[in-house]
């Protein structure tokens, strides 16, 4: 199904109407969250120093946050406590037998698990609002030297903490509100709009490099054909697919014989999608951050080393989305079940015995297929690096963000067409019933 059938067939379905509608509306609430600010900040000594500080790691977390945290703005944090608390718990669920029996336990598990995420986002949020409104009270802005925070003090430290917890509070609800009745990820589409709401942004930008000389005319239009090229490649590996034959064997059923057709099992090239480059920059924004607000020697130290664009930061960075994305197929995906579901509907794959020779041959596929996906998403995530530091490209159009952006988009246009094919078959099944009543 192309996309303009798609958006066609869905102008035609009231219920797909009403949750892309629904999905519009709170992303709309979110976008006008971020432009009301925290009260007791100097908003332009705040602009002033991010101004300043674009190229740096505040740069990229005030992309993450849309644009909230060059505001501070009540979602200055934006949804990463919660994705951080979700990292953890999904460590935990792997290594605390408790935490492990409950995921097991179906729906019901689940739900008591994103209940203690909710929990540890509400106090992560209040740990980083704290550090947060301390580094503030000791920052001006780059000329002038006029304090960014009005009244220092614990009365602005607690209100501060209090804002931004209730803020990603909110945040969080909204992204759970989006995906139960809207369309997509909420969470992933919340960090689609801040990032969709600095292009233009970064398109004027852009322009006013090149009417200043700072970026030739001739660059221009090679830059966007390289961009062309990059979301190229990743629509092309996060389609993708290794397409692992199955035989299904005869069987006998009263006097009827089922079963000997053909299929396949479908394994994508990068079946964690951006989940690894979010989790990554999830957990090297976190102490840098908390870094750059206290002006201690040794902390400074370490800051400075882990600075965006350093080599260290980069291996970490690399080395972070390598391990998420085995980390988080491992969760997902499991050759064992699926080697049992296989061998219980009669299902084979050619060559292959059922049990556990099938699971070790998916298993063997599933190695080498995640080996290349993190190539292909860490090569891309550190585009914004090349770009910035040796191309001098004034924005973050590039590697973690765009992946996000094309995979987010993917995957909501493929839920959309879901609920197309859905109600489509629903309403073959109701007419097929009239005409059997009749």
């Amino acid at each position: 199904m192309s996309l303009s059938s798609g958006i066609q067939n869905a102008a035609n379905l009231p219920a797909l109407r009403r949750r892309i509608f629904f999905t519009f509306m709170m992303l709309a609430v979110y976008r006008a969250g971020v432009q009301i600010p925290t009260p007791g900040i100097n908003g332009d000594a705040l602009a002033a120093f991010f101004e300043k500080n674009a190229g740096t790691l505040f740069g990229m977390f005030n992309m993450f946050s849309g644009g909230a945290l060059e505001n501070f703005s009540i979602f200055a944090l934006g949804i990463m406590p919660y994705i951080s608390a979700s990292i953890i718990f999904q460590l935990l669920t792997v290594v605390v037998p408790q935490l492990e029996a409950l995921s097991k336990e179906g729906e019901a598990g689940r739900r008591k698990i994103t209940q203690y995420t909710r929990y540890s986002t509400v106090v992560l949020s209040l740990i980083q609002g704290l550090f947060i409104s301390i580094g503030l009270e000791g920052m001006a802005a780059p000329v002038g030297n006029a304090m960014i925070v009005i009244n220092a003090g614990w009365t602005f430290r607690l209100m501060t903490m209090l804002t931004l917890t209730s803020g990603t509070a909110f945040i969080m609800w909204l992204g759970e509100q989006i995906t139960e009745r809207g369309v997509g990820n909420g969470i992933s589409l919340i960090i689609f709009a801040g990032i969709i709401a600095r292009l233009p942004i970064a398109i004027f930008n852009t322009y006013k490099m090149v009417t200043t000389g700072e970026m030739t005319l001739i660059f221009l239009p090679i830059l966007i054909v390289f961009m062309a090229l990059v979301i190229g490649v990743i629509i092309f590996f996060e389609t993708a697919q290794r397409r692992i034959p199955i035989q299904y064997a005869k069987r006998m059923i009263g006097r009827q014989m089922y079963g000997g057709q053909r299929s396949h099992l479908p394994l994508k090239i990068n079946m964690s999608g951006v989940i690894p480059p979010i989790f990554a920059s999830s957990i090297m924004m976190f102490p840098a951050t908390i870094g750059g607000f206290i002006k201690i020697d040794w902390i400074q130290q370490v800051t400075s080393l882990l600075s965006w664009g350093s080599p260290l930061h980069t291996a970490m960075f690399v080395g972070m989305i390598v391990f998420f994305c085995f980390f988080y197929t491992a969760v997902t995906f499991n050759p064992v079940d699926v080697a049992e579901n296989l061998k219980k509907n009669g299902g084979f794959i050619p060559g292959i015995r059922p049990g556990k020779k099938t699971a070790e041959f998916i298993d063997k596929i599933m190695v080498r297929l995640t080996v290349i996906g993190a190539i292909y998403v860490s090569a891309v995530c550190v585009l914004p690096t090349i770009l910035i530091n040796k191309l001098n490209v004034p924005f973050y159009f590039g590697g973690t963000a765009l992946l996000i952006v094309v995979g987010v988009a993917i995957d909501t246009i493929s839920q959309v067409e879901s609920h197309t094919v859905s109600r489509n078959y629903d309403g073959f099944l109701k007419s097929g019933r009239m005409k059997g009543r009749r």
